[in-house]
């Protein structure tokens, strides 16, 4: 589903009568921005079909002082309402938190709470998509991005797991330890584990009631590692939107990250494990995408045109997904740059190819060694590191007015 877009999948369109509304999500939501909403099936019966929002909003828990809060939330593609209560309104939707932070030697964990854009990486299996989040920290105290990354196991299991619930003396927190209706609210009606309920307006009036009063999951859903994939700190732009290509290599399969900055540049990233659940983080190019900087605010991938369609205020424009001419002219350049989409094919840097002949090919991604890849040439020893660089941009004309586009 494109960002921005209204999906409705198996609702009738909204406004339509009887048919519940996104709107009436509003009761158990705090001043809510959507980022994405994405269809992610649960199991190969289609009844249990979930429909997967990803938002901020407000802390209702500090109304004097709120922050914002990233979540995760989910209803069911066949969710009528209820049938005395939560009439015409969602009666399966979900939240979780969605946390992306960094832990600190004291245990206190500094958290990036504004959740900005959100990839789904589609993999073999329609069911477990990888899910890439951007997400920002502007307080007056810490300023940064992050890039998390989330499992859709992970996900699953904060939704399966104790619901939120508020008692005490305090009004704190707490899970839920009473007796569960059933069928489990959340429960997909016709599904696996509802074949006989055909419709969320069969389920007893106490499963209705739980949903409207709790919505939210104890447990927040964290990141793979639990911690972020990429981090930028106290520098002056922040990450808008991200964009992920699996490319194949010599030495494997690599993820490349297209992160957009509010600064108006894109920047071309993979992360390479290292020893000990480490990672190390290369930083490919930074790209000037448009002549006025502007916010980057959506990238969208051709595989089949190799390029990355980019949008700003501006315009709209797109970028080769590599440029392996820039990496020099020599094997060793070609070889530092530890670009997945190049490689040394005797004669120049050029786009890597799986199927094309093994012994002329020269690439090395996982440690950028040009004394092992490319002995035999370049004798004369002129290799040359190639830093992260800021390259210029070509302007070409759209829609009537000057945009800025790599060549």
């Amino acid at each position: 589903m494109a960002r921005g877009s209204h999906h409705t999948g198996g609702f009738a369109a909204a406004g339509a009568v009887g048919v519940p509304r996104l709107t009436a999500l509003r009761r158990a939501l705090a001043d809510p921005a959507f980022v994405r909403a994405q269809l992610i099936p649960d199991s190969s019966e289609r009844n249990d079909d979930k429909l997967y929002f990803f938002f901020r909003e407000k802390s209702a828990d500090a109304p004097l002082n709120p922050g914002v809060y990233s979540r995760i939330g989910r209803i069911c593609l066949n969710d009528d309402g209820g049938h005395c209560c939560l009439v015409n309104k969602w009666s399966t939707f979900l939240k979780a938190r969605l946390v992306c932070s960094v832990p600190g030697p004291d245990g206190i964990e500094t958290h990036f709470d504004e959740l900005q854009d959100v990839f789904i990486q589609q993999t073999q299996d329609t069911k477990n998509p990888v899910i890439y989040a951007v997400f920002s920290a502007s307080g007056s105290v810490f300023k940064g991005s992050a890039v998390c990354v989330y499992s859709m196991a992970d996900i699953r299991m904060v939704f399966n797991g104790p619901f939120a619930h508020k008692e005490g003396p305090n009004y704190q927190w707490m899970p839920y330890t009473g007796k569960m209706p059933y069928p489990r609210p959340g429960t997909c009606p016709g599904g696996t584990f509802t074949p006989s309920m055909k419709s969320t307006k069969d389920y007893p009036d106490e499963v209705i009631n739980f949903m409207r009063s709790h919505p939210l999951m104890y447990h927040a859903v964290y990141p793979a590692h639990r911690q972020p994939l990429v981090v930028r700190t106290n520098v002056n732009y922040r990450f808008t939107t991200i964009a992920v290509d699996q490319v194949d290599a010599a030495d494997g399969r690599y993820e490349v990250l297209f992160l957009g900055t509010d600064r108006g540049t894109v920047q071309k990233v993979i992360v390479l494990p290292r020893d000990d659940m480490e990672t190390e983080e290369l930083m490919l190019e930074e790209i000037e995408v448009f002549k006025v900087p502007a916010p980057i605010k959506m990238m969208t991938i051709s595989s089949k045109r190799q390029q990355l369609y980019v949008s700003s205020a501006v315009g709209v424009t797109h970028l080769a997904l590599h440029r392996c001419d820039v990496y020099g002219e020599a094997c060793a350049d070609c070889c530092l740059a530890r670009d997945p989409y190049c490689a040394w094919d005797g004669k120049a840097c050029s786009r890597y190819s799986a199927s094309s002949k093994r012994r002329s090919r020269r690439q090395d991604v996982r440690h950028g060694n040009p004394m092992r890849q490319c002995r035999g040439y370049n004798s004369n020893g002129e290799w040359a590191w190639h830093d992260p660089r800021v390259l210029g941009a070509e302007v070409c004309e759209v829609g009537g007015g000057r945009v800025w586009a790599m060549g």
